[in-house]
């Protein structure tokens, strides 16, 4: 039977990085099942999802630890068998405005407020395409559990956008 770890890989971005934790984790008789990379500032990031039997466990800590030594930190972590949240409704939401401080803060504080737990978030920064003024973008799943109103979140979400100054959209998924 196989027990899941979560692991999280960071270092300076070169060529091969993936290739080379792909490998370590085969090696070492882990299962890659699902996760999330991404060039961020000169940096590789990420967090993977493995699977690995109890016999092999201790050698597959043993082989992602060794990873340090390439120039990667690597942060492992019994995935268990926890159980999922219980998510009423699953929502998309999506923020699109001028960049300024604050914007991550009050719409996450919008859904801590609530007990909506984010999922997955996605952000960036970019110029934008008629003006070239910096353009912040975020996209979250986020996991609404039963006692949060939508109608109520959305309207929390609708007025905090206003006072930034940027678009907010909500769509359940």
């Amino acid at each position: 039977m196989q027990s899941p770890i979560v692991m999280s890989v960071i270092g300076p971005d070169r060529p091969g990085l993936v290739e080379l934790i792909a490998s370590t984790v085969k090696a070492a008789g882990g299962n890659w099942l699902e996760s999330r990379m991404c060039h961020l500032g000169g940096q590789f990031a990420g967090i993977l999802r493995i699977g690995v039997t109890s016999e092999a466990h201790d050698e597959l800590l043993r082989a992602v630890n060794a990873l340090e030594a390439k120039g990667l930190s690597v942060v492992v972590k019994d995935a268990g068998d926890s159980a999922e949240t219980a998510c009423s409704e699953v929502a998309v939401v999506e923020i699109v405005g001028a960049d300024r401080p604050g914007i991550v803060s009050q719409i996450s504080n919008a859904f801590a407020k609530r007990g909506v737990n984010v999922e997955e978030l996605s952000t960036e920064c970019r110029s934008a395409p008629m003006s070239g003024e910096p353009l912040f973008e975020a996209r979250a799943r986020v996991c609404i559990p039963a006692d949060c109103d939508s109608d109520d979140l959305r309207r929390d979400l609708e007025l905090i956008a206003a006072d930034l100054m940027v678009d907010v959209s909500f769509e359940s998924a």
